[in-house]
C-alpha cells in the first residue's frame, strides 16, 4: 500500500490552498485516476467520492489567506508544510510513496518534506508525480475538488470571483471593483501577492486623477 501527496491553489491571489494526500493500493483506486487538470470538474467530483470510498486513508489540508499572508512565512514553507501535514494524517510507519515536487529541485522538496514528518518513511518527490503515479493522480484529484469547492462558497459569498488566478480577467475585475467600492481589499484575497498590490495602486491613482 502506498501514499501519494499534491496540492491545489498555490498560485491564485484569492483564497486557500489545499494539499491532499491519499494512502491505497493503487490498483484499488478507479480506473480514470490521473492527473486532475486532465480531468472535467463534473468527474473529478465523482472521481472524489470513489477515491474516499476505496483508499484506505485520505486528508485534505487548507492552506488559509491569513497563513499565506504571515510575514514570517513563504509559499514554498508552507506548501512543505502542507505536505507533511496531509502525508502525516494518513501514511504509516515505514511505508512508501510519493509527493508532487512543487519546487524547482525536487531532492530538496523531498528532503524538507520528510524532515517535518516524525517517522521514517521511504518518501520521494517528483515533478509531474500526478502524471506518473496514480496514487498522486488521487491526491490531486481531492486536491482540486477542495479548492474548487472553496472557490463556489467565495462565489457564494461575494458574487462572481472567477477561477481566483492572477491571469483571470473575472478575477481581476472581481478586485478591481471591490477595491473601488470598499476601499479595501476583499478578506478572500491574498494582500501579499503582487497582483492584490497593483489592484490597490491602481485604484489609488485613479482617485488621486479625480481631484
Amino acid at each position: 500500500m502506498h501514499f501519494g501527496a499534491d496540492e491545489a491553489g498555490k498560485g491564485p491571489v484569492l483564497g486557500s490552498m489545499f494539499v491532499a494526500a491519499v494512502r491505497a493500493e493503487p490498483t484499488e483506486l478507479p480506473d480514470d485516476v490521473g492527473d486532475s487538470k486532465s480531468i472535467a470538474s463534473a468527474k473529478r467530483q465523482a472521481l472524489a467520492a470513489a477515491i474516499r470510498e476505496q483508499a484506505a486513508a485520505t486528508e485534505v489540508v487548507e492552506i488559509p489567506v491569513e497563513r499565506i499572508d504571515d510575514p514570517e512565512t513563504d509559499m514554498n514553507g508552507l506548501t512543505v508544510a502542507g505536505h507533511a501535514e496531509a502525508v502525516s494524517a494518513v501514511a504509516e510507519a515505514g511505508g512508501a510513496g510519493y509527493v508532487d515536487a512543487c519546487d524547482t529541485n525536487a531532492v530538496r522538496f523531498e528532503r524538507r518534506v520528510g524532515k517535518q514528518i516524525d517517522y521514517e518513511l521511504d518518501l520521494r518527490a517528483e515533478h509531474g508525480a500526478d502524471e506518473s503515479y496514480r496514487i498522486v493522480g488521487a491526491a490531486s484529484i481531492l486536491a482540486k475538488v477542495a479548492r474548487e469547492r472553496h472557490v463556489d462558497e467565495l462565489a457564494a459569498d461575494y458574487g462572481e470571483v472567477g477561477s481566483g488566478y492572477p491571469s483571470d480577467p473575472t478575477t481581476r475585475t472581481f478586485l478591481e471593483s471591490f477595491v473601488e467600492e470598499h476601499g479595501r481589499l476583499p478578506a478572500c484575497a491574498r494582500r501579499s501577492w503582487q497582483t492584490s498590490q497593483d489592484v490597490l495602486n491602481a485604484v489609488d491613482q485613479s482617485s488621486l486623477t479625480d481631484f
